[in-house]
């Protein structure tokens, strides 16, 4: 019976040639997987409460304890924000995919879909950038960590990273919207994705995807590159450092950052270099990194601060025993 409606709703949301412009799609999930797609929700789900819980436990604790108001801490809140609004935006539709079949979804959802994840992402890797900038200042020009980086500084910063965000990625939904989409409008995917919108549009879409490329690489890729650079320079003057206990209390304070750089650069390249050249990656692998790219970053990220920042970590065991009043 199940076999008859899945075949039903794929029969129904056969695309009628005749018309360009869907006013909706079908997110079929993760292809050859559909047996498994309720067992897979669960722990979908169990980090995806996991990661509202961490990161709003970080922006309350960072935003009472005024002696986290620091550039690294300010830079985190920040973070947070951008990885609670990238995994709200998939997750929720996710969910409803998995455990009710809803797999329409309208032509404008779809499009805000990609513009939130695409352009938040974006800022996620500015953010990683501006804390690689941090440590450098406070590593190798300790005494003028406070007058470069101030709350002007560090706010003007914020803002910069999101109007890049914005403004590199605000044209994607506009070269998507003036697609046509003769061939079919179901998309192989747990949610609404660039390149997976421009494989199944009918038309010519070599400049679009070479305007994603560039923008991907004027963002994360330059990133990337100007964070290797950063702690390069912090290496260099680590080495330099007269004592073995300086240079380890030195190289302490980049461990949360290099942890959650890793933990987010990883599965976002191997998904990025899959969609584009990994033509022999079977779909399920590419879609199930690309879920995984949205919805662990978030969940570690309040992790690896809560238990290597031993401040974060008091705070929180403060908030939830309850054995003091928070300041």
């Amino acid at each position: 019976m199940k076999k008859k409606l899945r075949h039903k709703t794929l029969v129904m949301a056969v695309y009628n040639k005749t018309d360009a412009h869907p006013s909706t799609f079908i997110l079929i999930g993760i292809p050859g997987l559909e047996a498994a797609h309720f067992w897979i929700s669960i722990p979908f789900c169990v980090v995806y409460l996991l990661a509202l819980l961490g990161n709003c436990c970080l922006l309350f604790i960072i935003k009472t304890d005024s002696s986290l108001h620091e550039p690294m801490y300010l830079f985190l809140c920040m973070l947070a924000v951008a990885d609670l609004v990238v995994c709200t935006t998939a997750v929720p539709k996710l969910l409803s995919l998995f455990w009710f079949r809803d797999r329409e979804i309208r032509f404008e959802a779809c499009l805000t879909q990609v513009f939130l994840i695409h352009s938040c992402s974006t800022m996620e890797s500015g953010f990683f950038l501006a804390m690689a900038f941090d440590r450098y200042v406070a590593i190798c020009h300790p005494l003028r960590h406070s007058a470069i980086l101030t709350h002007t500084v560090i706010g003007g910063l914020g803002l910069a990273i999101v109007l890049r965000g914005v403004a590199l990625l605000s044209p994607h939904p506009f070269l998507l919207r003036w697609l046509p989409y003769c061939r079919t409008n179901i998309i192989s995917h747990t949610y609404c994705e660039f390149m997976a919108l421009i494989k199944i549009a009918c038309a010519e879409t070599r400049i679009r995807r070479a305007y994603s490329l560039i923008v991907a690489f004027l963002t994360g890729g330059v990133d990337f590159i100007l964070i290797i650079c950063s702690y390069v320079l912090i290496l260099n003057t680590v080495f330099h450092l007269p004592t073995k206990d300086a240079r380890l209390k030195a190289l302490g304070t980049c461990g949360s950052h290099v942890c959650v750089i890793l933990v987010s650069y990883t599965p976002a390249f191997f998904s990025f270099l899959t969609h584009r050249y990994g033509h022999h990656v079977a779909p399920h692998v590419h879609i199930f990194v690309a879920n995984v790219y949205l919805l662990v970053p978030p969940m570690v990220n309040p992790i690896i601060y809560g238990v290597r920042t031993k401040r974060i970590r008091d705070r929180f065991l403060q908030l939830f025993s309850f054995s003091k009043p928070l300041d």
